[in-house]
Parts: C-alpha cells; structure tokens; sequence
C-alpha cells in the first residue's frame, strides 16, 4: 500500500513551478522518489533541477525532486572540487593511462598498495573491467542508481565544458588544458563501481593479471611439480632466515598491517551522560588518488542523508540522518580465492575440470602508448581467463608463488567482480526510514563489498555487521580441495584459500539464504546488537564486544582466539577506560566532547606496555650504556632523557615520539608470537592486556632501540623536536602540521608517512580522513560533527583546498550544519540553481 507523507517545505519550494498533478505525486508518492525499484513509479521531469547550497566549510548540501538531478548536482559540485582527479580515474578504467600519461608513468592504488606501470594497468582494466563485467551492475541496479548515475555525469560534463569554455579562471590547472581531460560517459560510472568493488580483492593483483601468460611449449616430462618446500627455503632466504617475517613480505590483503583500514565506536545510553546513543566513525585511507572521501548532504523528496563518499559516487557510504548514523572499517575477510588448474600437458591453454578439457577464454587486447617523443604506438597482449576468472601469476621478493608452467597454472575467482548489488546497498541504505529497517536491509540486499559496519539511532541499541560478500569456502572446503601449495599459503597468511581446480566438488558453495550463487548468506556471518557497545578497529569480528565474543565461523571471514593488533587494544581500552573511570576524567560516561577528546588524543598502546620497562633498562641510572645496533654501538643517553619527559603522546607540541616510533618500526616486523619477545604471552582469556612486558634482554628488541636513537640523530632534527615540526601534510601546498601516528606502534589516531623518518620529517600521505561523531538531540535532530582532514578540494585554487585541514591541525571540531535554518545561517553560505537538459 502506497504510504502519503506530507510534503517538506523545503522541496514544495523547490518544486513550486510543477505541475499541480505533478506536484501531488511527488509529495504523496512512494518513498522511493525517482522511477525506482522497489517501491513503484515515482515522478518523472524534463529537465534537471536541484539546489547546490556551499556552507563555509566547502560541503555540498543539495536539493532535488529526483535522484537524477540530485546526481547532477552532486556530479557539477565533485568536478568542481576534484575535476583533475576524476579525470584520471576516467583514465584508469577505460584503459588510456599509457595513451595519455605514457608508458613510462606509474599507476598505484595506495588504498591496495597495488603498484604498477600504466602500461600494465592498461592491460589490468582493459582485461578485468569489460563491458560484460560491468553489464550486471547496470541491469541489476535500482532505478534510483541509474537516475544518479546519468545525473552525475551530466553534472560532471557541464561542469566540464564550462572549463574548455573559459569559464572559472584559475581553476584546475594541472588539466584544464590537457587533452585527456574527457567529457564522462555512464560506462565509466559503472567501471568506477566495479573498480570500487574490487579494492581489496582483483586490483591488488594488477601487475599478476596483466602480464600472465602461458609458458612456451616443453616437453611435459621436464616439467617438474610443485614442491612446497623449496619455495619456503627460497622465502626464508629472501627474509634472511627469519620464518615469521615472511609474511611481512606481502601486499594487502596478505599483510598484518591493512593498507588502508579505521576505527569506529557505537554507544548506547547505557554508556553516554544523557542517555542517547552515539556513533563514531574514522576511515584511514589515502589523502591522494580516488580512495578520497568527500562530504555531501542529499536531500530528496522525504530521502535525507549526509555523509561521505568515496569521490565519483553518487550516495553517502558512511553518515546520518535524524533515523540512524553508521560507519565501516574494512574487514578482515578474503572477498576470493585462488585455483590451481591441472593443465593439458601439450596445451597449457587447455585445463581438466571432472576429466575434460576446458579451453581458456583468450582475450586480445591493444592498447595504445604515448612516446616521450610525442608519437603513439600500439601494444598487443593476449590475456586469458578460465571459467573460475582471470589468469595470474605471483611472486614475493622475486620468489614465483604461483607460476604458469606447462602442468599447472592459477586462476582467480573474485566474488566482489560478480557483486551486482554494491550500488543497491548504499542507495537502499541512505533511503531507509529507520534504524530497523537500514540493520534489514545490510542482510537482505547483502551487497556490502569488503567493510564492517557499525550503526545505531537515536534511543535505540548498537549493531555491529560483517555481512559481505565472502566466497562461501568453509573449512571443511579448504581441507578437502587442499593443494601442494596449501602449506605455503599456511604460512604466508591463513585463511587464504587456494583449491584445486580440476573437481567440481571444489567450487564455492552456496547458502540456502545467499542472494547469489558462490557466497555465505548471513547466518553463516557474524552479527552482534547490543545494549552498550560495540567497535571494530580492523581486527576481526571476535571481540566486537569483549564481554560477548563471535566465535565458529570459517577462516576465510577472519581469525578467532589470537591476538590482537595494538591498535584494536587500544580502541578497545577507550571505551572501557572510560566506562570504568580509569581514563583520568571525572564520571563514567561519554558525552561528545569526551567522545572528541578520546578519539584525537593520539595516545599510544606501546607506550603503557613498554615505556617504562625502556626508561628502567636501556636508559637506567646512573648512565646508560652504549647499546649494539646495526652499525655499531649507538649512545642513547640524550634519547633517554628525552623520552623520560615526553608526555606519550604524539600530540603537536609533544616532543620525543619519533624516537619511540622509530623504536618500534624496527620491532613491527617481528610477529607478536617470537619467542622472548613479550614475557607475558598472549592469553585468549585477556586478550586486551596480552602480549605484555616488552623483554629488554632480547636482541632484537635493544638493536630496534639503538637503531632508532641512530635514525632520529641522522634525520637532523634535535631529539626534542616537537612533532608539529616533524610530520605535516605532504599534499597541501604549504606546510600544515598534522598530529597523529602510525597502528604499529598502537596508535589510534593515525597519521602515517608510509616510510621512516627522514631530513623532512614525516610527510603526511595516509592516515584519518573523513572524521564523524554523530548523536541525536532532545527533538531527534542529529548533532554531528567533524572533518574531512584532507579537505574537500584537490585544486590548489579552490577556497576548500586546505581549510578543514587547518580546523583539524587545531582539533577545531566542525558542526555539520544539518537543518536548513542550521545551513541558512552559514556567513559564507552560497547558493546556485542548477538546471540543465537530460
């Protein structure tokens, strides 16, 4: 039955000029605004129309009738914040990086740490993102996804035409005037979205996918088989014997430490002073490249959200409304798994699956390359893929792992490349009209690609989530479908599946409650709703909430009863510091200056494990010793003083936690399990407290020390630097410091440089990015605050460039103006009308 809402004053205004009949539909019809599904025929218009108000800060707050023209201005705001980058995302996944930035330039993901050449990349896109990858997101999407996404790229090309129009002096230098500036089609919206959704899966693997090609013909009788043993001999020399450090080794999503990762926080008012639930979100990712989040706030019809986005997405993937507020940490789950195919052994085109050969699927591709002299010429690679996806090869320090010889090759089944749901997720999401129905809708759409998620509303309880898309690999599965590599994989990360792909019996499975084929339906995926709290910090799903641990799923959703990242420890110990009043502020609640203040305080994990046993040991009175480094005994005396008066933290004004971070990226690679490193072991019956008491007697552990002393003297910077003068943003054109540090030394403000410190310090490049606290008030209006800490504009020239950026450096919290009288009294308010032909 057909719901009737009144309608908002704000979108009769906006709509005043429609038709009666018109009008009458559009404020009495469904809830799904737009020609949508599900919820029935919704108003249709001829032209674009919405309203693109600015406040100060630079967010976008836009007004529409319809998702269409919500997409329009939402597209028209991203190109005139981010035309650049969004012009070489268009690049990217149409498979034109060598045709316009040459062969000689590199292409990196740095959500991924995938790097490569464009070249490669070219060959990756071309041969992953093709028109029958993407069809299955169009077809299958809402019409409200459709509407937004023909919307933003109509926005986008005006905005970009008034560029080659003149229009906007200043603006965009670094492409206003370069031919691959390109006018935005839908087929690239929906490449970005497949490009999005497999982040953390395929694209990690673009050099593997792009150059694997078959071995030239041999006789198959010198074909040797795999033998396990020497490829981890030839691991463990390539890491100089240390078995453990292997698996440092890796890329994302092999390695300990993600690439890109965050934090978040859902309380009731069992744990806040006035009784109202609260949420905290913080993604830590990139500060360059597409991985950007950018702020908005969408308004339509009855549909209200704000929040942020990755930057080319016409919706809000984390954010709130007067209803419910939610955030995401990227989870621990592997979105695919490998196959290992038995190959005909005079065709190694050709596989067995149940006893017959199967041909690979050939795909020729050219792509053309700009030359330093200005000419063009053309490349031909012929990529293949088997029925399960793309072909690869893999290596680790120059070490093959998975090798395409004349018996055996590797293949890639990605679940994410077959989610057609992804874009459905958040469109349904940002529509829900309640706290119940956006906790329904993570289950039953079951569209989410590779993130946690955290929500609550106001009065209600906490829910936590990881109901993604997971390949359906029990472990039974993995036993059974066991390969000669299986140890390796053992050792090199757990959970990572590799079958055999000759037997039917190893495909995924499916679950009986599974939206398609291949993946765990939700109740084989850990949930918890509480009446207190919940968290994720990038560990798994086991202690969302340590007083009730989610135990019994399978490996490949992630690792129950171990230990814990330093900096999940220490996410964890905020909440229950608080509650318990050990934290050192009055009373045992939150309040959302006490939230603001615990999140940014930028306190250390390592530093309540481990400080003192340092300044009782290594820096002893009445003179510290020498102690052995790399290169020889290194005087830690001044170190030690400094470290004795610095107050932990590694806050602006804060002086000597270089040192102590230097200290332990020396220690980061030695797992937490090495013998002698801890002399309190982890115990799965105090998981937050243990491994504790850092061993001073190791070896290891005084060289780190030493080293470290070594690395701060030769950075040039006096020893007391403060770390305000040390780490600043490194893609601002001025230098902003930026105060935070990095998860292996147990930070939970982060800040990271992605190297050592150096004669420049830290330049800032990865770290907090979109920052949201949200509650709601005594009339169930949300109360939100926050930055983008990048800012929301990569064009030097633009008022948003750096200035949220500078309120962070101050922890100058900012309101994020919801209501319209809120948005209406912003001094620097502007506001434009954009209309424009469909």
């Amino acid at each position: 039955m057909t719901r009737l809402r009144p309608c908002p004053p704000r979108i009769a205004g906006l709509i005043a000029t429609l038709t009666a009949g018109l009008l009458l539909t559009a404020c009495g019809g469904s809830s799904s605004v737009g020609n949508g599904t599900p919820g029935g025929e919704g108003p249709r218009v001829e032209g674009y129309d919405a309203t693109l108000r600015r406040t100060s800060e630079g967010i976008p707050h836009i007004t529409a009738a319809d998702f269409g023209s919500m997409g329009y201005a939402y597209g028209y705001a991203q190109a005139e914040d981010n035309l650049c980058l969004l012009a070489e995302d268009t690049l990217t996944v149409r498979g034109l990086r060598a045709r316009y930035l040459g062969g000689d330039g590199t292409y990196t993901i740095p959500a991924n740490g995938a790097v490569a050449s464009n070249i490669d990349a070219d060959f990756f896109w071309r041969h992953v993102a093709t028109d029958d990858a993407i069809a299955p997101l169009r077809e299958n999407s809402d019409q409200e996804v459709l509407e937004a996404s023909k919307g933003f790229v109509d926005g986008f090309n005006r905005y970009r035409q008034e560029i080659l129009d003149g229009q906007h002096p200043g603006r965009h230098e670094a492409c206003r005037d370069a031919d691959w500036l390109l006018a935005l089609t839908e087929d690239d919206m929906y490449r970005r979205y497949f490009r999005l959704a497999v982040l953390a899966s395929s694209s990690v693997f673009v050099e593997g996918i792009a150059g694997a090609q078959p071995p030239a013909l041999l006789d198959p009788l010198e074909a040797l088989p795999i033998n396990p043993a020497d490829i981890i001999s030839d691991l463990l020399e390539a890491v100089g014997g240390a078995v453990n450090g292997i698996s440092n080794l890796l890329p994302f999503p092999f390695s300990r430490e993600l690439p890109f990762g965050s934090n978040m926080y859902g309380l009731t008012g069992e744990t806040t002073s006035d009784g109202q639930s609260m949420l905290f979100g913080n993604p830590h990712f990139p500060w360059e490249k597409t991985e950007r989040l950018y702020m908005a706030h969408l308004q339509v019809g009855d549909v209200e959200i704000m929040g942020a986005a990755l930057i080319g997405l016409p919706a809000v993937l984390i954010g709130f409304n007067e209803h419910f507020a939610w955030s995401h940490t990227v989870s621990t789950a592997f979105r695919f798994s490998f196959y290992e195919l038995s190959l005909n052994p005079v065709n190694p085109r050709q596989y067995f699956v149940d006893g017959e050969l199967r041909d690979m699927e050939a795909h020729p591709i050219t792509i053309e390359i700009l030359e330093p002299d200005g000419s063009i010429r053309p490349e031909t690679r012929t990529l293949y893929r088997s029925h399960y996806g793309p072909m690869l090869e893999f290596e680790v320090s120059g070490v093959p792992i998975l090798s395409w010889n004349p018996v055996t090759a590797y293949t890639l089944r990605d679940a994410n490349a077959e989610n057609d749901r992804l874009l459905n997720q958040f469109f349904r999401w940002n529509r829900a009209q309640s706290f119940e129905e956006f906790v329904e809708l993570h289950s039953s759409v079951l569209g989410t690609p590779w993130v946690n998620t955290v929500a609550t509303g106001p009065g209600k309880p906490v829910y936590y989530g990881d109901v993604t898309v997971v390949p359906n690999v029990p472990d039974d599965l993995v036993l059974s479908c066991a390969t000669a590599l299986t140890p390796v994989f053992a050792l090199l990360q757990p959970g990572v599946p590799i079958l055999r792909g000759n037997s039917s019996s190893c495909d995924w499975r499916t679950d009986d409650d599974a939206p398609a084929p291949g993946i765990f339906g939700p109740a084989n995926l850990p949930t918890l709703t509480r009446d207190d709290w919940v968290h994720n910090c990038n560990d798994s799903y086991w202690l969302t909430n340590p007083a009730e641990p989610l135990t019994g799923f399978a490996a490949i959703i992630g690792d129950e009863e171990s230990a814990r990242s330093l900096r999940t420890r220490q996410c964890i110990r905020h909440v229950t510091d608080r509650l318990d009043g050990s934290d050192g502020r009055p009373g045992h609640t939150f309040d959302l200056e006490t939230l603001q203040e615990v999140v940014l305080e930028s306190r250390l994990m390592t530093v309540e494990l481990a400080r003192d046993t340092i300044l009782n040991t290594y820096c002893a009175i009445p003179l510290p010793l020498p102690l052995l480094g790399t290169s020889g005994p290194v005087d830690v005396s001044e170190a030690c003083d400094v470290l004795a008066e610095w107050d932990g933290t590694h806050n602006l004004d804060a002086r000597g936690g270089h040192i102590w971070r230097e200290f332990w990226r020396g220690i980061n690679p030695l797992p937490l399990e090495l013998p002698g490193m801890w002399l309190q072991p982890f115990n799965v019956n105090d998981p937050v407290n243990t491994p504790a008491q850092l061993n001073p007697l190791s070896p290891l552990v005084e060289t780190a020390f030493a080293d470290a002393v070594s690395t701060a003297v030769a950075s040039g910077f006096p020893l007391d630097t403060p770390m305000g003068e040390l780490q600043f943003s490194a893609i601002h054109d001025e230098r902003i410091p930026v105060f935070g540090g990095e998860g292996f030394e147990g930070a939970f403000t982060i800040a990271s440089s992605r190297g050592g410190l150096t004669s420049e310090g830290y330049p800032i490049v990865f770290g907090n990015s979109y920052i949201q606290t949200v509650t709601w008030d005594g009339q169930g209006n949300p109360v939100a605050e926050g930055f983008v800490t990048y800012s929301q504009s990569t064009d030097p020239a633009s008022p948003y460039f750096s200035n949220m950026t500078k309120a962070y450096q101050d922890k100058a919290w900012i309101r994020f103006p919801f209501r319209d009288a809120e948005i209406n009294a912003d001094p620097g308010l502007i506001t434009r009308q954009l209309r424009g032909p469909r």
